[in-house]
């Protein structure tokens, strides 16, 4: 059991140089296709809604001290600047 050993290729196969061709690429194309990926990425709502998480889920967090924050704690003053 267990992984098996790749087997050898010849050595008369190595000698082979295998190369990519890539087609042209239309530049105009090019540039839509860029500025549409960074206008996707680069999206956030103009008025974010907050949300609630459910009241059984705030219990949990409460129950396990996931919701006490130590306002002195310098791993979060960079927040509360």
């Amino acid at each position: 059991m267990g992984n098996k050993s790749a087997k050898q290729k010849n050595k008369k196969q190595s000698d082979e140089i295998l190369v990519k061709v890539v087609p042209p690429l239309d530049r105009t194309y090019m540039r839509w296709l860029a500025r549409d990926i960074a206008r996707l990425h680069g999206f956030s709502p103009k008025n974010p809604q907050a949300i609630e998480p459910p009241s059984n889920v705030i219990e949990y967090m409460r129950l396990y001290g996931w919701l006490d924050l130590d306002m002195n704690d310098p791993d979060l003053a960079p927040l509360f600047k």
